[in-house]
């Protein structure tokens, strides 16, 4: 199937590995242009190296730090400098810390809303201006499961990534007359170093291993298994396509079942 990407220009925050990193390698495999970003230099740099080397093309790769305002800005100059408009806007971002209610402080509350939250808006804040004029964009939110069914212990994810579903709604109400889409994707247990974190977290609150833990999680969904970064990536690179244009304001699971709701 052609989905009609070649030589769009897609931006994905958090790529240097898991679920951003597969994004962008099935972005490339369509012929989209790819800039990612990280807040860690090593760890983009060498996704960076492993794309390009995969694709025989250059990646455009920026140390962003979405916890500040300012960085995303001066990201955002830098890929406009060298590359253009985006079309594709991927908003990714690591989880904030875990913790029930009493645990979290103001600090904790605050770093987590610009994390999640207001880096996404900012970004969307950025580049639909030009999508505006040109009459066609792709805004997807990679968010969790914890949107439909809240996580125990996750009360910082739970809140703002289901702020941001709400964000998403709207501006799809808005900016549809453009051709415009926005929509959510949201991953079930998915194996990435956020999924070893929470497990670990897990293991050793129960006295068992992460291995164990992991393995647990897997047989809680019906299709008794982890996810795998890549089947996240294809929904996303679906969504980017042509082929979506008429799916907006959507919020889409991909959790081998595990969300128990029937909407």
């Amino acid at each position: 199937m052609n989905l009609y990407l070649n030589g769009k220009l897609a931006l994905i925050t958090a790529a240097s590995k898991g679920i951003g990193f597969a994004t962008a390698d099935m972005l490339m495999e369509e012929g989209t242009k790819v800039v990612i970003l990280s807040s860690n230099k090593n760890n983009i740099e060498a996704a960076a190296y492993k794309l390009k080397e995969k694709h025989n093309r250059d990646v455009f790769s920026i140390v962003c730090d979405l916890n500040s305002l300012e960085s995303i800005f001066l990201s955002y100059e830098k890929v406009k400098k060298e590359f253009g408009e985006i079309d594709i806007l991927v908003n990714n971002c690591g989880g904030p810390v875990p913790g029930n209610f009493e645990s979290l402080s103001d600090e904790d509350w605050d770093k987590a809303y610009i994390q999640v939250l207001r880096s996404a808006v900012k970004l969307a804040e950025l580049v639909l201006p030009n999508m505006k004029i040109k009459k066609w964009g792709r805004i997807i939110n990679i968010t969790s499961l914890s949107v439909k069914q809240p996580v125990d212990n996750l009360m910082l994810s739970n809140t703002f990534r289901t702020g941001l579903i709400g964000f998403a709604k709207s501006l799809s109400n808005e900016v549809g007359k453009y051709n415009i889409t926005v929509n959510n994707v949201a991953p079930g247990y998915t194996l990435t170093s956020r999924l070893i974190e929470l497990a670990e977290i897990r293991a050793n609150e129960k006295g068992i291993t992460t291995e164990d833990e992991i393995k647990t999680m897997g047989e809680s969904v019906p299709l008794k298994r982890v996810g795998g970064a890549y089947e996240i990536a294809s929904l996303i690179t679906f969504l980017a396509s042509e082929h979506s244009g008429y799916i907006t304001g959507s919020t889409i699971a991909v959790d081998g079942g595990a969300i128990k709701s029937t909407f």
